[in-house]
């Protein structure tokens, strides 16, 4: 993985590696909620995605509340949009001390272990990138975003017991993927968006690092992703020895390669909701050359989007994306 990196970093051409799982379920007839409780379901969605569109890796659907589910979560779900968190399952210390780390067979995990042991099998012209959560936004849907925004302030151990154990968890569920053959990982932490610096360091990286240095190696690669740095927390990203880092839409994307050592892949930031899905063909392949060329100095940028793109992507925009990448390719060959 590592060479492929290198490889990536130094190719003449732009590179695209989307978030975009969604138009893969679409495009196998089946609904959101079929794609997120069956894991063959899930792998043919990703096998059609990456039949479809050339992007340089394939992904794994990102929900956000697979492992929250494993501790004892109860999950709203729905035919066709992604599933949420109903309340809070730990409120205190006390609580937080007798929550049980749960083993990787636990509700919907043995699904995405299939879904993602498929994928290894099967898609074997690029690597395969499992998904999971970070601590700290795993933390939060177990103790409530907002309340755990006060706790960290007013009793901290409490937190931080809830994210040793949060880490101790999703540490056992990466190393199951990576039995399960996939060739990375992204790891997602939009709550330490809400964070300062400091406490990104404290609360977020510092955990994402104790994961990171156990399992990436030179046949697995992680990338963190977090949509909520708008600029202050690039550093703290780095910190964590990720070497790949996602950026959501709402930060300057050449400030970013600006501050990321090289040696780092860099991704993102088209807006998924704001240009995948609202604009015109014609205005996505602008936005798509007007990254291109704002970034094109960068070896280590790889074009995505800025999240995982909602369902009901018009294919239409999909395909003005590639084709602006294209074209920015021609022309500076």
């Amino acid at each position: 993985m590592f060479d492929w990196a290198e490889q990536v970093c130094s190719s003449d051409k732009k590179l695209a590696l989307p978030i975009m799982t969604h138009p893969g379920i679409e495009l196998t007839g089946k609904t959101v909620f079929d794609a997120v409780t069956t894991g063959e379901v899930h792998f043919n969605a990703i096998n059609a995605l990456n039949s479809s569109f050339p992007a340089i890796a394939a992904t794994m659907i990102m929900d956000l509340t697979v492992e929250a589910e494993a501790f004892g979560a109860e999950v709203n779900f729905a035919q066709h949009e992604i599933p949420t968190i109903r309340h809070r399952l730990v409120s205190d210390y006390d609580s937080v001390e007798k929550l049980v780390v749960p083993e990787c067979d636990k509700e919907r995990i043995s699904q995405y272990l299939l879904a993602t042991k498929l994928a290894a099998q099967n898609i074997t012209n690029k690597p395969v990138l499992a998904g999971c959560i970070g601590p700290m936004s795993l933390a939060g849907r177990l103790f409530d975003m907002t309340e755990i925004m006060t706790a960290m302030f007013i009793e901290p151990q409490t937190i931080h017991l809830l994210l040793k154990k949060c880490t101790s968890f999703i540490l056992n569920y990466v190393n199951a993927l990576k039995k399960c053959g996939a060739n990375g990982l992204i790891i997602a932490e939009p709550a330490a968006g809400l964070l300062s610096a400091e406490m990104c360091d404290e609360f977020s990286s510092a955990y994402i690092k104790t994961i990171i240095d156990e399992v990436q190696d030179d046949s697995f690669m992680v990338f963190l992703h977090n949509c909520g740095n708008t600029g202050h927390l690039t550093q703290s990203m780095v910190s964590t020895g990720a070497k790949g880092l996602h950026f959501g839409n709402k930060i300057d994307m050449v400030k970013v390669l600006n501050e990321v050592p090289s040696n780092i892949i860099v991704l993102g930031n088209l807006d998924p909701v704001g240009i995948f899905k609202m604009s015109t063909p014609a205005e996505v392949e602008k936005s798509t050359l007007k990254l291109l060329n704002d970034t094109s100095e960068f070896k280590n940028f790889i074009i995505s989007t800025g999240c995982d793109t909602p369902p009901n992507i018009p294919i239409q925009n999909i395909e003005a994306f590639y084709s602006a990448i294209d074209k920015f390719n021609s022309t500076k060959i």
